[in-house]
């Protein structure tokens, strides 16, 4: 049951990373400094993220994600910047969880919380990719509150029921793995869109100067 609760906490730090680290950080501190996630033994590893600077990082930065978050195109941008620290940020937040493990274990529990913190970021930003499309900003700032609500959710989860966390973030990746696919092939089609609309509109903008206009001469 301990190595179970473990696991849970573990991959849910992993996952809400992917889909916003400074906010998992934060709010996971914020509950080991007032009490309200009593620490047992096994996660008292955790009890880092509760200190001051920890805390005032995490905010500041999760203060800059709330405004780029919001903006159409921005957002996209500032997720291609965290393609590799979100998944890393995961992963040390997971290793954080699980305490001392076997060498072996440590390896294969990184690779899998670094693997479960990337496919929440590529669904986040291959999503923000998808929206980035419509021309209004609407979709991106509903978007980014219900991501926001998703990791505060998820992080009550976690803490209050970690067994309960284990199950439902394992489904929400093999979900995501399942997705992820057809997700891909759908922005890589419409960046085609876009790049053809681009090259016809230039090429009927353009003149062609190797044509003679009527009445003429070429010199």
């Amino acid at each position: 049951m301990q190595i179970l609760e473990q696991l849970g906490l573990a991959l849910g730090l992993a996952s809400l990373a992917g889909l916003n680290l400074y906010l998992t950080v934060f709010l996971s501190g914020m509950l080991v400094r007032f009490d309200a996630l009593h620490l047992a033994a096994k996660y008292q590893t955790l009890e880092v993220l509760g200190h001051d600077w920890v805390l005032i990082t995490a905010g500041v930065l999760y203060a800059i994600e709330f405004v780029a978050d919001k903006v159409p195109w921005l957002d996209s941008l500032w997720d291609s910047v965290h393609t590799l620290i979100r998944p890393v940020g995961g992963t040390l937040l997971a290793m954080q969880a699980l305490g001392e493990m076997p060498a072996h274990m440590e390896v294969v529990g990184a690779l899998l919380a670094g693997g479960a913190a990337l496919t929440t970021h590529s669904a986040k930003a291959g999503t923000r990719l998808l929206a980035n499309h419509s021309p209004e900003p609407a979709s991106n700032i509903a978007l980014s509150i219900a991501e926001d609500i998703a990791v505060v959710a998820g992080t009550l989860i976690m803490v209050l029921k970690p067994i309960i966390a284990l199950c439902l973030f394992t489904i929400v990746l093999i979900t995501l793995w399942l997705v992820l696919p057809r997700m891909v092939r759908v922005i890589r089609r419409s960046f085609e869109i876009i790049r053809d609309k681009v090259r016809t509109l230039f090429g009927r903008n353009t003149p062609d100067y190797s044509v003679t206009p009527p009445g003429s001469s070429r010199a």
